[in-house]
């Protein structure tokens, strides 16, 4: 967020459209390996040395082949986009594919010791690194260039802290059993991942096609305004899957668990996707500036799609923790088909079009996808409905009265400038807690939601209890021998 509200301030939005040209391509290719691998050892009950330095190198070799064929291929890219800056763009960001790729197994071995604070504490380092190199060369006038210097800076960091976190280190490749199965294992969560991906980037392609780099830009930021509730709270997926995967031959408190953790993401997301839409084009105008208005229209298009998209993302921690890549893979094409769709249909409107399809889309999917992923335990969509209605409905209730009330307020629906904006974002988001509140404690006949929650933040207060009771990762007898890998690297099974 300091980023962005820093960033826009410095830039033009055609600097920002013309980096997403690039990016939304490179960050598919920086991601093989890094989605596959890590889920492929997460799944198997033993590694070792060997099997691990297969991996690494396998990984790195097709990483160098990818970042030369993406760098050469940067004048076809600027053909496409009709900007001869996409081919300088695309050499420098060309090489976040081959630096990602030293770190994936070293991050896979970590998660494996369920070291998720310092996979955390690495990531926010690498990201804060990032936004101080792009500020300052903004600051000091690099244009667009900023943005890629930020773009190289984050995977250089986020290597350099892995490799100091997990200090195993590869050795020679040689022939040893389940590398084969463990590649193709991978390359089914990759081929899912790039269906997905290419479904949450086609809107970048054709809106930087048809519109250029200027709307491109203003599209970027109501996008990222878009996901940013469901990318923090589903950042913690990691967890979720190496928690679920343990429980995945229990079906009944498989699905307590996952149904407890849906009701609290679901009172969260539809409570901030509601109050979005309300505050959304003063947010934008207020963080941003005015030049980015046109932002703030587009994202009123993405409003009512958060919170259920919030909702909607999680079907993949049901395929991940059963360990059914080839029906995730599967059910990414149908999304793949779906939303494209809807995007040709809604690209004539421009990008608030795009914007209004992406909520139809996941509004359409998002029983079915229960559906579909908790079929081979025999979880549908009925569960899932029977937990989340509720706030479906409470959200749009308190949202619609909010709107009602505020606009009754002639001199604060009409303030002006940055003053008015905080004054209605504070009182808008006041009166709809307020009233959101009320709507789920009336649907739910009692507190049982707040108390949920209330439990849940309690338990995520640090107490010598609480540690007796759960010990840390680094206590359990599989994370100690995870540990002996990621620290030593002896050359034995685990």
């Amino acid at each position: 967020m300091v980023a962005t509200v820093v960033l826009a301030r410095l830039l033009l939005p055609a600097d920002f459209g013309v980096v997403t040209m690039v990016t939304t391509l490179s960050w598919l290719l920086a991601n093989v390996g890094l989605i596959g691998f890590p889920e492929a050892i997460l799944q198997r009950d033993e590694v070792d040395h060997f099997l691990v330095s297969n991996l690494f190198w396998i990984n790195v070799g097709t990483a160098l082949a990818l970042t030369i064929a993406f760098a050469a291929a940067g004048s076809l890219l600027a053909k496409f986009y009709g900007d001869p800056r996409v081919a300088h763009v695309a050499i420098g960001a060309s090489l976040t594919i081959f630096i990602t790729s030293t770190s994936v197994l070293h991050l896979a071995l970590l998660q494996r010791g369920m070291r998720f604070s310092a996979i955390s504490a690495n990531d926010v380092i690498a990201r804060l690194v990032s936004v101080i190199v792009s500020i300052l060369l903004a600051w000091a006038g690099w244009g667009y260039w900023a943005l890629v210097a930020g773009v190289v800076a984050q995977p250089l960091v986020a290597s350099i802290g892995v490799w100091t976190l997990c200090r195993w280190v590869p050795s020679f490749p040689r022939r040893v059993a389940g590398t084969g199965s463990m590649v193709r294992s991978a390359a089914h969560v990759y081929g899912r991942f790039s269906v997905d991906y290419l479904t949450h980037n086609m809107d970048y392609l054709l809106v930087g096609w048809r519109f250029g780099p200027n709307p491109l830009g203003f599209y970027k930021k109501a996008y990222e305004l878009f996901v940013l509730p469901a990318n923090q709270f589903l950042s913690a997926i990691p967890v979720a899957v190496s928690t679920l995967s343990r429980l995945n031959r229990d079906h009944a408190q498989y699905r307590r668990y996952f149904l407890g953790g849906l009701s609290i993401l679901a009172l969260f997301g539809m409570g901030v996707g509601a109050d979005f839409t309300l505050v959304g084009k003063d947010l934008v105008r207020l963080l941003l500036g005015p030049r980015w208005e046109e932002a703030g229209r587009i994202f009123t298009f993405f409003g009512p799609g958060i919170g259920i998209t919030l909702i909607y993302r999680t079907q993949g921690m049901i395929h991940l923790s059963l360990g059914t890549a080839g029906r995730y893979f599967r059910w990414a094409i149908v999304e793949f088909t779906v939303t494209g769709l809807l995007f040709l249909l809604a690209l004539p409107w421009g990008p608030a079009g795009i914007a209004l399809a992406w909520t139809a889309s996941s509004w359409i999917l998002i029983f079915p996808a229960f559906w579909y992923a908790g079929r081979p335990i025999q979880f549908g969509a009925t569960p899932v409905l029977a937990v989340i209605w509720k706030y479906i409905l409470a959200s749009p209730l308190a949202g619609c009265a909010c709107a009602v009330i505020i606009r009754g307020i002639p001199w604060l629906a009409l303030a002006p400038g940055a003053m008015g904006a905080l004054a209605r974002i504070i009182t808008t988001s006041l009166l709809f807690v307020i009233l959101y509140v009320g709507a789920v404690i009336l649907l739910h006949r009692g507190y049982e939601p707040l108390e949920r929650l209330a439990a849940l933040l309690r338990e995520m207060v640090p107490s010598r209890e609480f540690k007796k009771l759960y010990p840390t990762a680094g206590e359990t007898s599989e994370a100690r021998s995870v540990a002996v890998l990621s620290s030593t690297a002896p050359e034995k099974s685990i």
